[in-house]
């Protein structure tokens, strides 16, 4: 959805490799909560696994800007009322924009926690947590190389496809707060040259376009690429370093029949 709502946009690399001051993507985190405005608005579906679903309601509506501004200020407004009484409130600010850009009121906060828990690790432990990853993730035999001169190879695995079928990945592993650019993509490719078929480039940051562009250029070995919002979701997915639980919120329209 990101690329199709930049391409409809014809955005530019410099607007799309804009970050906040977290290191995630300006972009992505506006996408984030445009999704999560129309999700509580009843436009979309809210599915957990971030599917986006045009419900009945979305299917029939046709949204200009004041129309996107006044679901902004009713969703915004459902929350302040929602708020317990006494607490300060906040006024609604005058353009369709979160609350705060830098998500501390993100209702997925627990991945900016645990994002920020990752970055906390030296590079060696970030090393290891990515082993560890790939492990969970079904790859065999993953050893962390960590070699200087290596060009920034940090480690092997095997994945096993089938019972006849098997390939070598290398990954490299950055716990970077700037984001990835083209340079060190091709450096990676360089050192997994002759060497094996795909490689994979972890980061706690982000991707530039460009960069995204050169992992997936004709031609050459493609790089899979995991940034922060994916690693994020794959800790979630495998239930590494996070405990689950259950959020309630009250019903208020289950009580209106009783008024």
């Amino acid at each position: 959805m990101r690329e199709a709502v930049a391409k409809n946009l014809e955005l530019s690399d410099e607007e799309l490799n804009t970050h906040l001051s977290s290191g995630t993507s300006r972009f992505d985190n506006q996408v984030a909560w445009a999704r999560f405005y129309l999700a509580k608005a009843g436009y979309i579906d809210a599915s957990e696994r971030g599917a986006w679903s045009l419900t009945e309601k979305g299917k029939q509506a046709e949204l200009d800007h004041d129309a996107a501004l006044a679901i902004f200020r009713a969703v915004h407004q459902q929350f302040q009322a929602d708020r317990p009484a006494g607490e300060d409130t906040a006024e609604i600010e005058e353009a369709v924009a979160p609350p705060s850009e830098e998500g501390s009121s993100d209702p997925d906060d627990h991945r900016q926690l645990l994002l920020n828990r990752i970055k906390s690790l030296s590079p060696a432990g970030f090393e290891r947590l990515c082993q560890r990853l790939l492990r969970e993730s079904g790859f065999q035999h993953v050893e962390v190389t960590g070699r200087s001169g290596d060009g920034g190879i940090d480690g092997v695995g095997i994945l096993q496809v089938n019972r006849l079928m098997s390939f070598r990945v290398l990954f490299q592993c950055k716990r970077y707060n700037d984001a990835i650019v083209p340079s060190q993509i091709r450096d990676f490719r360089g050192a997994m040259m002759g060497r094996v078929d795909k490689g994979i480039f972890i980061t706690t940051s982000t991707f530039t376009a460009q960069a995204r562009r050169e992992a997936n250029r004709d031609g050459v070995p493609p790089i899979e690429l995991v940034d922060a919002e994916k690693l994020t979701s794959i800790f979630e997915d495998l239930l590494l370093g996070l405990v689950p639980g259950i959020v309630y919120k009250l019903d208020k329209e289950f009580f209106d029949e009783f008024e």
